[in-house]
């Protein structure tokens, strides 16, 4: 079986993302993520996009999609700006927290990016951003070069099938380096087991309200409200001290 993933053109339909000189982001990120795409599906990935026209999704529309497909990873591709014109080049990519399969996979995206000629800005964690913190496998949002800096966008335009390919060679090689993801143990957090669903999607109901990647299994006559999808033990551990300090009882289960 194949691993998935999820690719996420950023912004789309009315919200244009940064525009400069005509220039809008939403074209440049459905461009780029289509033949980043074509390259994974290429190399025996499948490949799934939140869009592939120009339509307005929110953050959170897109992030429950990719926990509804239950995708192995999550990649959004932007172009970054800045307040002022022409003063600030390169690449950085995004993640919930500096840790774990996704900070491997941003570093490895911004180490071919810089080898195609981006400035290589390093990885920041934003974990306030909806698309990192409601998505519920390894997520990494990818800012290729500004779209208000004349040098980016010359090298953009000039270099694209070797921006595809820096990006597509970064989600690559962070999947061939965990090539037991398929058959190694999946952790999630159980704040709860109810056997009247009505119970359990109160809680769920009250964890989503917190941003909290909530979902609810059953099985065995129970409705076990789970948060996560984590792969390894060192993630679910940082979930669950999140929420023992919010003071929900935890159990991790894998």
């Amino acid at each position: 079986m194949p691993y998935s993933i999820m690719l996420d053109a950023g912004h789309g339909g009315r919200d244009s993302g940064a525009v400069y000189n005509g220039r809008e982001e939403k074209d440049d990120a459905l461009r780029l993520t289509l033949a980043v795409g074509d390259i994974l599906q290429n190399n025996g990935l499948d490949v799934e996009y939140t869009r592939t026209t120009d339509i307005y999704q929110s953050p959170y529309e897109k992030a429950m999609e990719a926990n509804n497909a239950g995708v192995d990873y999550f990649v959004s591709i932007h172009r970054n700006s800045f307040p002022t014109d022409n003063i600030v080049s390169g690449v950085e990519s995004l993640v919930y927290d500096l840790t774990g399969v996704k900070l491997e996979m941003a570093e490895n995206i911004n180490e071919q990016l810089e080898a195609v000629g981006f400035v290589n800005l390093g990885v920041q964690a934003r974990p306030n951003l909806v698309i990192l913190r409601q998505t519920q496998m390894p997520a990494v949002v990818v800012e290729a070069g500004f779209l208000n800096s004349n040098t980016d966008n010359a090298l953009f335009d000039e270099n694209f099938e070797d921006i595809a390919q820096a990006i597509a060679a970064g989600i690559l090689d962070t999947v061939n380096s965990r090539n037991t993801l398929t058959n190694q143990s999946l952790y999630y957090i159980q704040v709860g087991s109810f056997r009247n669903p009505a119970y359990a999607n109160r809680l769920l109901n009250e964890l989503l309200e917190q941003d909290y990647p909530a979902s609810i299994m059953e099985g065995d006559g129970f409705f076990r409200v789970v948060t996560g999808h984590f792969e390894n033990l060192e993630d679910a551990a940082d979930m669950e001290r999140r929420l023992k300090l919010a003071g929900y009882p935890t159990i991790i289960i894998g």
